[in-house]
């Protein structure tokens, strides 16, 4: 098994400004200018500590590139394109259409370049170079729609990269799990009608964005059954995380039968994130990565690629992302999480009544899903197992 890994400097220089939080620094209304809470920090230590902990020695590396025009406009409209290139060449930035989702001076080409990069690790497992990868990419994507930005996020990279892999390497059936904190709306509605990507979510109910990702919201026209939403309530902690990935994510795997699994790599469910409520530990990242990893293996040859989403605690989410990509890559090192001791207590442990019944409606989607036909779906001859010449 090969782990590939993208990176690039440039990743951390897309500019948020001084942002006090959520809000455009405004000091005439008492708003005074700080830290953009989507800022560098959380992603420039966790590359330093794939580095320190020796993992990185472990890992393929693979170059990311510019995404082009054509291949943004597989999911977004022109205007949104446009939009970008405009706010992105005024030096003092602009916004990405939300009215909060900075965008930096020279900021749409970086958000290229994480799209790029997520479109060659895709790349990289289709033609079995790798088995697996994780994208550590900046900006963010899951919340931009086809046709605006959203959440912190410019472009869909995860999109970008389903269409990548459908047009261009021949695999048909994407399926994108997604459990950042917040719902992953963005990527829904791109697919929204289209049952060649399974969309399955977790996250905080009633969180970011307000009323979405319900869990009535399940498709329309031929898309219908193929967007599934697990709303978790505050507080559901690492038993109702596993709960959710051995009673909806897995099962939905299986009976999709997905190429390729992309997934929305959020850490912002973490215990001491600032951005929402759920108490996830390292540890249960790690084991919910053991599970996904585990699927790929059955289903799809192990294809599973991972793009970096939210995770806002600059001090606690590098140890999650360790023991996701130690998973990942089937290794450990010599780095174990410090505050394991203090946060084995904060876990919600076991499962709730009230968190395990949020998970158990959302089981009746499940039949929703048709499998592949199997006198029509067929991999693309060029599409190669990881490991295989």
């Amino acid at each position: 098994m090969t782990t590939g890994y993208v990176f690039h400097p440039e990743y951390l220089w897309h500019d948020t400004g001084t942002s006090a939080g959520l809000l455009p620094a405004h000091p005439l209304a008492g708003v005074q200018p700080a830290v953009h809470i989507e800022n560098p920090e959380a992603k420039r230590r966790i590359h330093e500590l794939i580095y320190a902990s020796g993992l990185i020695h472990e890992l393929s590396i693979i170059e990311p590139r510019r995404a082009t025009e054509a291949e943004l406009l597989r999911v977004h409209t022109s205007e949104h394109i446009r939009r970008l290139k405009t706010q992105s060449a005024l030096r003092g930035g602009g916004d990405a259409g939300d009215g909060f989702s900075p965008v930096g001076y020279g900021s749409y080409d970086i958000a290229r370049l994480a799209a790029g990069g997520l479109i060659e690790l895709v790349t990289a497992v289709a033609e079995g170079d790798i088995t697996n990868g994780y994208a550590l990419t900046r900006p963010p994507g899951h919340h931009a729609t086809a046709d605006t930005g959203m959440g912190f996020c410019l472009i869909n990279n995860i999109a970008v990269a389903a269409r990548h892999a459908q047009t261009e390497l021949g695999l048909a059936r994407i399926a994108v799990v997604d459990w950042d904190a917040h719902h992953g709306n963005g990527t829904q509605s791109i697919f929204y009608t289209d049952p060649s990507v399974l969309t399955i979510s977790l996250h905080q109910a009633n969180s970011f964005p307000p009323d979405s990702g319900q869990i009535r919201d399940n498709g329309v026209g031929a898309g219908a059954g193929y967007a599934i939403n697990v709303p978790l309530p505050a507080g559901s902690g690492h038993a109702t995380y596993l709960y959710a990935m051995t009673n909806i994510v897995i099962p939905a795997l299986d009976r999709y039968e997905p190429d390729l699994i992309l997934l929305a790599n959020g850490y912002d469910a973490n215990v001491f994130d600032p951005m929402a409520r759920q108490m996830l530990t390292a540890d249960t990242y790690r084991q919910m990565t053991s599970l996904l990893k585990h699927a790929a293996e059955r289903l799809c040859h192990g294809r599973l690629v991972a793009a970096h989403e939210g995770g806002y605690s600059p001090f606690y989410v590098p140890y999650c992302a360790l023991a996701f990509l130690e998973e990942l890559a089937d290794t450990t090192t010599h780095i174990t999480d410090p505050l394991a001791a203090i946060v084995a207590g904060y876990a919600a442990e076991p499962s709730l009544f009230h968190q395990r019944a949020a998970v158990d409606e959302a089981t009746q989607l499940l039949r929703r899903i048709n499998p592949p036909d199997t006198a029509t779906h067929r991999r693309h001859p060029t599409v190669k197992a990881a490991g295989n010449a």
